[in-house]
């Protein structure tokens, strides 16, 4: 296990102008952890999601606060809860079939294990498989040099090529992408990454994932080029170039648990904010996404970003 204090010892440095020669994550990893290497950009895409996912939870940091994706939040006065997709409320997880099931997707320890800077407790489970290939994907858009060459310690990117196919049963909104986002470049620039390079990530997330009807995209080189619109919801921008035709109709999920779904599940577990209580647990506040924070991710959160991935 890596120090916390040898990690953020030199978060200020971070700060500085990155070379346009360098990717984002080679130029971090470098930046904060010291030593540019595949363990050490699969440690920075760890932290960096982890907080996306359940929020702050490293000390210290430079003080940016990150309410986290499995928080209730609200998102340009709308009200937000990415839970029930996470954990079964939703029968909105493509397996395959005409429809969407439920599946838990927290079913390894929740937050806690996230809190360890790991996965899940374990190799076998739902969440580990979500989480592992959320670092892996994340390293390909970020430009992690290491992250699947020979012998490395970060694994080559080994899930589902279409994020259209991971999220065509959630008839996701424009208001679940952007807080989606908004947690996401939170989460970065609590890290201490710089607003130019938030805003970069951002761009590049919205244009793969944001617009209705988008023509296929390479994301992945192996796996050419796939469908990747993941905001699907009548409400999303179309793209300028839209192919609707080889997209499905979007179909809204059905609550497979109205509790947890209500925001009363009994199958999280305690997050570093408490914001995750366990069996019976009360709704927790909402987190709204102000102005400045939306500020903070370069704009892109006002625009209305997408969700970028939910690799259900």
């Amino acid at each position: 296990m890596f120090s916390k204090l040898s990690i953020f010892a030199l978060i200020g440095t971070a700060l500085a102008q990155r070379p346009s020669d360098v990717s984002i994550c080679d130029y971090y990893t470098q930046a904060l952890l010291k030593e540019n290497s595949a363990a050490n950009q699969y440690t920075l895409l760890t932290l960096v999601v982890n907080t996306a996912i359940i929020g702050n939870y490293t000390m210290p940091n430079v003080g940016i606060s990150v309410p986290g994706i499995l928080a209730p939040g609200e998102y340009n006065g709308t009200k937000v809860n990415l839970l029930p997709y996470f954990d079964g409320g939703f029968a909105s997880s493509n397996q395959g079939g005409s429809s969407g099931v439920a599946v838990n997707f927290l079913d390894d320890g929740g937050a806690a294990p996230l809190l360890k800077n790991m996965p899940a407790n374990g190799i076998t489970s739902q969440q580990y498989a979500l989480l592992t290939h959320l670092y892996q994907f994340f390293g390909v858009l970020l430009g992690c040099s290491l992250e699947g060459t020979s012998n490395s310690s970060f694994p080559a990117y080994s899930g589902e090529g279409s994020m259209y196919q991971v999220h065509k049963f959630m008839d996701l909104n424009p208001a679940e992408v952007g807080y989606f986002i908004t947690q996401v470049g939170l989460s970065a620039a609590s890290f201490g990454v710089a607003d130019s390079d938030v805003t970069a990530v951002g761009m590049a997330l919205a244009e793969l994932f944001d617009y209705r009807c988008s023509p296929p995209a390479v994301v992945v080189p192996a796996q050419g080029a796939q469908l990747q619109a993941i905001c699907t919801n009548d409400a999303c921008s179309i793209s300028p170039n839209a192919s609707c035709s080889v997209y499905a109709p979007a179909m809204k999920p059905a609550v497979a648990n109205a509790s947890l779904v209500s925001g009363q599940g009994a199958n999280t577990t305690t997050s570093a904010s408490g914001r995750m209580t366990g069996t019976a647990a009360p709704t927790p506040p909402i987190a709204p996404v102000t102005a400045a924070a939306a500020q903070l991710v370069g704009g892109v959160a006002a625009a209305g970003l997408a969700l970028l991935v939910l690799v259900l």
